[in-house]
């Protein structure tokens, strides 16, 4: 079974905008979902997110049809008043990234989040990596 990873939506806008140096190692990740070596999971949050900042960098139009692939290949994992709920009483100084992390921590056999932002999960309940350190530690030799 692959390893299932919650990419935060910098690591997702990284990959979508071609945002160097940070889209190789973002790129790397999908390559490795594509292979079937893991499972990629992002928040519903997330998308309008993307969509936001996307749009100001490679048009509206470009934007929704990748944010159409995206989510044809991935799995969005939806928040609810529960994980926000969770948010609010978290320790996170960072209210998006506390959303965040409560809908990833709803995902079963969930093995990390990965963020270009580690410092702002200094309080997560689930390993948190750079892609950077992600893929120097778990890509096969």
């Amino acid at each position: 079974m692959a390893n299932k990873l919650f990419l935060d939506t910098d690591v997702i806008l990284d990959y979508l905008t071609d945002r160097q140096p940070f889209a190789n190692y973002s790129s790397l990740l999908f390559e490795m979902h594509e292979q079937k070596k893991v499972q990629i999971f992002i928040s519903a949050l997330s998308i309008n997110n993307i969509y936001y900042v996307a749009r100001k960098i490679i048009g509206e139009k470009k934007t929704l049809s990748l944010i159409d692939a995206l989510i044809e290949d991935i799995e969005v994992v939806g928040t609810s008043k529960v994980e926000i709920r969770n948010a609010l009483d978290s320790d996170f100084k960072d209210f998006e990234d506390a959303i965040q992390h409560s809908t990833a921590f709803k995902i079963k056999d969930i093995e990390a989040i990965i963020t270009r932002n580690s410092k702002d999960y200094r309080k997560s309940k689930i390993a948190v990596f750079t892609p950077e350190i992600y893929l120097t530690t778990h890509l096969e030799s």
